[in-house]
């Protein structure tokens, strides 16, 4: 079910995240799911508080959320293809793959185990709002934007090489209120 007015702001990196029950990391929570799409209500330093669709919320690393676009990128660039239709097909499959292992699993024809190796691999995301479509392509290990005619990359998963070292220490999460 999904709470009204939930309107996805991020998804959850590739890999999941850990969540905590306030902007303490001694209070951990049940870590999040990887590309889960979530809500950024607050920042408080290098913490996020996020929603989920289901009202669950938590604070996190907000520094690593991917951000979901408000605006589409300009189309026509160097990495735009002319069709979603295939990119959907192979998502629609890998869900149709996905909802059979669980149909198996629910009747008893598979245990956890088997379940687990006929899913591993499987990996979609997808994020429709009216005529925008978000969809992530596994096998080229990035975000598409759509608005129905076209794609076009938004951003990916690859390691960028060549980037600079900033000369510090990486950040990390506020301290906690009275610990300043």
């Amino acid at each position: 079910m999904t709470s009204r007015g939930f309107r996805p702001t991020h998804v959850v990196p590739p890999h999941g995240m850990p969540a905590w029950e306030g902007p303490d990391p001694a209070r951990p929570t049940a870590p999040l799911d990887p590309l889960l799409p979530v809500e950024l209500m607050e920042r408080r330093g290098d913490w996020g508080y996020i929603r989920c669709a289901n009202g669950w919320a938590a604070w996190v690393d907000g520094r690593v959320l991917v951000a979901v676009p408000g605006d589409p990128p300009a189309a026509g660039g160097p990495e735009t293809t002319a069709d979603p239709r295939p990119l959907l097909a192979r998502a629609e499959q890998a869900l149709a793959d996905y909802r059979a292992a669980v149909e198996a699993l629910a009747s008893g024809a598979l245990d956890g185990q088997e379940f687990e190796t006929r899913t591993q691999g499987l990996r979609i995301g997808l994020v429709i709002d009216g005529e925008s479509m978000w969809l992530y392509d596994p096998r080229e290990e990035r975000w598409m934007y759509g608005d129905g005619r076209r794609l076009s990359t938004y951003a990916t998963d690859r390691t960028v090489t060549g980037v600079r070292e900033t000369g510090h220490a990486p950040t990390r999460p506020a301290a906690p209120e009275g610990e300043r």
